[in-house]
């Protein structure tokens, strides 16, 4: 192991989305995380959320595997599980059935408690109640999901590492550890500040592709090239849309009023046209090194081979697998090589050895 958070211990419950995400982005950066498994299985090249891990299989239902499940969370101190309110607690690995030095790192869509906290849900319906979605979308159509980047691994993922990275540095005080709540709905409706602050300043309509961020704006937002492919267009600052305005030969005295929304509508119609005359390497040619921020929409494939992401190597292939390189980078915490994942439950014996226990017999 190598990287900043070398020496940290974490277990993770299996399961699928933001829990293994983070234990991913953990265990990228350093830490030894170590997945409970409830099945044995061959390994998976292609389970980039694995790399990196260590996979223990118990049987929780039996009081052997839920001993050695408390035993290892113990010995580590961070437990990371997505499971329904008191799944945990039925297992005997709730919170006051470990030591109180244990810091609980807990993910769901809806939290802990409130009305729907015991009812199913995945990252769309997570949007839907924040308010995020139904800003989300053009107007001719109902709003579009983002993937499951907003909620699931930016409400979700995100804010259980920055709780879990808290705790830790809050027990370092207290010498206790504490359960850390995170709710997706909690977390993107955080990731809504700005939003919420040009709502309350009345410069935010809930009319969807009507603001500066959702499309509305015609200097940001997506226009097709002749090629039928697209380029993203985003120059929110006024030198920054001069130099659009000034390289896609429209028209200068735009400028003027750039943030007046009833040319908006026109004008996205004017650009439009201007972008459909070229070609998206042509535009990608002329933009290029430029402060005008418009930047070609690329495919995951065609994203790989980009000149800036390949020279950072931002995404990598390893054992024929494209993926992204562990983020964010540190001046002199390197982090650890990228591990293909290990097959699911292979590290029983060395774990149990580890707590001094027998290995399970065949």
């Amino acid at each position: 192991m190598s990287g900043p958070l070398k020496g940290l211990e974490v277990i993770e419950m299996a399961g699928i989305g933001p829990g293994p995400l983070a234990g991913q982005l953990l265990a990228d950066l350093g830490a030894d995380v170590i997945v409970i498994d409830r099945a044995e299985a061959p390994a998976d090249k292609t389970d980039v959320n694995r790399r990196g891990k260590r996979s223990v299989f118990l049987d929780l239902k039996s009081e052997e595997g839920r001993s050695t499940a408390q035993a290892l969370i113990n010995r580590a101190g961070i437990v990371i599980e997505g499971f329904r309110p008191g799944v945990m607690e039925r297992l005997g690995l709730g919170p006051d059935d470990l030591d109180e030095t244990v810091i609980f790192g807990r993910i769901t869509g809806w939290g802990q408690d409130g009305p729907l906290s015991q009812s199913a849900g995945h990252d769309i319906n997570y949007l839907g109640l924040t308010g995020a979605l139904a800003a989300m979308g053009t107007v001719e159509n109902p709003p579009s999901p983002p993937l499951n980047l907003v909620a699931d691994y930016g409400g979700g993922t995100m804010f259980l590492l920055l709780g879990i990275l808290a705790a830790v540095f809050e027990r370092q005080t207290s010498g206790k550890g504490q359960v850390v709540d995170t709710a997706m709905v909690d977390g993107v409706s955080a990731m809504m500040g700005l939003i919420h602050t040009f709502n309350a300043r009345g410069e935010w309509s809930e009319n969807r592709a009507s603001n500066l961020l959702d499309g509305g704006a015609p200097f940001y937002r997506c226009y097709r090239t002749k090629d039928n492919l697209f380029m993203s267009v985003g120059p929110l600052e006024p030198q920054f849309y001069a130099l659009l305005l000034e390289k896609a030969s429209l028209p200068a005295e735009h400028g003027v009023d750039q943030n007046d929304s009833a040319n908006w509508g026109e004008r996205a119609e004017l650009y439009a046209q201007a972008f459909a005359r070229r070609t998206q390497a042509e535009w990608s040619e002329i933009f290029n090194g430029t402060d005008a921020c418009v930047a070609p929409v690329l495919s995951m494939t065609e994203a790989a081979a980009h000149p800036h992401i390949a020279v950072r190597k931002t995404l990598v292939e390893v054992n024929g697998v494209l993926q992204a390189s562990p983020a964010p980078r540190f001046s002199r915490s390197i982090s650890t090589e990228i591990n293909t994942p290990r097959a699911v439950g292979g590290d029983t014996a060395d774990i149990r050895k580890e707590l001094n226990e027998a290995p399970k017999a065949e």
